[in-house]
């Protein structure tokens, strides 16, 4: 035979509303997603059947209270609001990006013409073998 253990309802109903208040602060230790349904408040706090037989007041306050919150954990505004604050400033770099682009276009196909020029104009001297080459200029003993 087994034992049953004896329930504790109060630590159960304790143990639901820190995982509620964890997912409405934004740091759930059980949710990976940190949505504010009644499947991730039962996942963080504890099983199903517990929850929705015993203390289904519970689930349906946190449910108010994710109503009266817009839906949208503290925390989660909180990325929500870096989140576009970045995304401008991303606009503004890949704008300032394109500009950029646009100015340096000319110089940089000069410097690609140049260095073409360069290469064939060695080529060119390598396979010159007609050049005389003058004899190096003799030094004065006096000067340095």
């Amino acid at each position: 035979m087994t034992s049953r253990r004896a329930r504790d309802l109060e630590a159960e109903r304790a143990a639901l509303r820190t995982a509620a208040d964890r997912l409405l602060a934004g740091t759930p230790l059980r949710s990976a997603s940190g949505k504010l349904t009644a499947s991730e408040l039962l996942r963080e706090s504890l099983r199903r059947d517990v929850a929705y037989g015993d203390h289904r007041d519970l689930v349906e306050e946190f449910q108010a209270r994710v109503k009266a919150q817009n839906a949208r954990p503290a925390a989660m505004q909180e990325l929500a609001d870096k989140y576009s604050a970045v995304k401008e400033k991303l606009a503004a770099v890949t704008e300032n990006f394109a500009k950029e682009q646009v100015v340096s276009a000319a110089p940089r196909r000069i410097v690609a013409e140049l260095d073409l020029e360069l290469m064939q104009a060695r080529e060119e001297l390598e396979q010159s073998r007609d050049v005389t080459r003058l004899p190096a200029p003799r030094r004065r003993a006096g000067c340095r």
